[in-house]
């Protein structure tokens, strides 16, 4: 099974909510939800992944937090790894950032800043740290603010060559820490920002490959290999509860919350390093906590008015915005996850709906239950979606019955 077939980070192999090469657009779903399998978890809104012939999702249970493989086949346990003390709010107990994978190795973050690379074979810890010993001060239901240190370190830091990077969200050493993904042994650090629940992405706007990052400050880059600041916008809001993860789309980065709406984002390199000014920013699409997905010039994704909307990137306009999106919950969240031309939206009460990536029209095919309440993205991977609610981790084919 190759990589192509996988789902090894936060929203997928290219971080943007596409399956790679999938080489199969749905014109429908299966009539009922007959799961492959499934097994029974604990609290959390962290997403699975998918890796070779193993699955990976965190939890909790009994005051503690968990990774766990599976076998990507059956279901059945493979491991189970301790990771740190558990973190509980009003929004529910449990790891709220996505593990992700790289070789032989996964790497786990905890609510409470805990931070571990483990072999994906037995998850053995091969090395870890931990945010306090870079100052940072986990404060939970304390905080007067938002961020991370408040509703927990939700963002998933990303593999990049020989270095994996981490959005740690210290003022007084660094936002985002860059470590060997081997050791454990600090590359550089970037920016003082705290850190909100975005987690960063990796593009090369202008030639330059960089990290892009939504803090709760603002949104920044900065290079890949040096840690050094290239740009910089304030994007300050009351609550500081940037969630979404930033959207590229050529020379433009796209981001969302809900104070300031969609803002776009354009770059122009400038001795060596980039001029940074908003080419656009629709303030009345607050779209909250959903991140969205970019097919040709058109971003999907759930709306800030229990909607579903197409905004035109290039134009920086609303296309079409479909009303009554979903049939319950708070119709704040929905993932969407991008097949060709083809969407698969997951609401967060659990209905999977399949639409067409559509810039005239809002069409729906066809939807399904497939889950309870959830906030958490599913992961697609070789035809099949791995959905996780409170209480069960399914995997379903949507190719026909398993």
């Amino acid at each position: 099974m190759t990589a192509l077939a996988d789902w090894p980070q936060w929203r997928g192999v290219g971080r943007d909510g596409h399956a790679t090469s999938v080489g199969w657009e749905p014109s429908t779903l299966p009539k009922e939800a007959k799961a492959v399998w499934k097994v029974r978890v604990g609290p959390g809104h962290s997403s699975p992944i998918v890796f070779g012939n193993r699955v990976v999702y965190l939890d909790e249970s009994e005051g503690q937090e968990f990774v766990h493989c599976l076998d990507r086949n059956s279901g059945r346990s493979l491991w189970k790894s301790a990771l740190s003390s558990s973190y509980q709010d009003e929004w529910g107990a449990g790891p709220r950032s996505t593990p992700f994978v790289d070789a032989d190795r996964v790497y786990a973050q905890s609510c409470n800043g805990e931070f571990r690379c483990l072999s994906l074979e037995q998850g053995r810890t091969i090395w870890r740290v931990n945010f306090e010993d870079f100052g940072v001060k986990f404060l939970g239901s304390k905080a007067q603010e938002g961020t991370a240190s408040r509703r927990g370190n939700t963002g998933s830091g990303l593999i990049d060559g020989p270095r994996v990077i981490v959005p740690v969200g210290s003022t007084s050493q660094g936002t985002l820490f860059c470590f060997d993904k081997l050791t454990g042994k600090v590359l550089w650090k970037a920016l003082r920002d705290e850190a909100a629940y975005s987690s960063p992405v990796l593009a090369s706007p202008g030639g330059i490959r960089q990290v892009i990052h939504l803090t709760a400050e603002g949104l920044a880059g900065v290079h890949a290999e040096t840690g050094e600041a290239l740009w910089q916008v304030p994007l300050k809001t009351a609550a500081k509860r940037h969630a979404a993860t930033p959207v590229v789309y050529g020379n433009k980065i796209l981001v969302n919350s809900y104070s300031i709406g969609v803002v776009c984002i354009e770059l122009a390199p400038r001795s060596g390093k980039m001029d940074a000014t908003i080419a656009w920013q629709l303030k009345d699409q607050k779209i909250n906590i959903a991140s969205p997905v970019l097919v040709g010039q058109h971003l999907y994704s759930q709306g800030a008015n229990k909607d579903f909307v197409c905004v035109d990137v290039a134009a920086g306009a609303l296309k079409w915005a479909q009303a009554g999106f979903g049939l319950g919950g708070k119709k704040d969240y929905s993932s969407t996850i991008a097949l060709g031309r083809r969407l698969l939206v997951l609401t967060e009460d659990g209905q999977l709906l399949l639409l067409d990536a559509n810039p005239d029209q809002f069409r729906e095919l066809a939807r399904l239950q497939v889950c309870g309440n959830t906030w958490s993205h599913p992961a697609y991977a070789g035809g099949r979606l791995y959905v996780r609610d409170g209480r069960e981790l399914a995997c379903f084919d949507l190719r026909g019955t398993p």
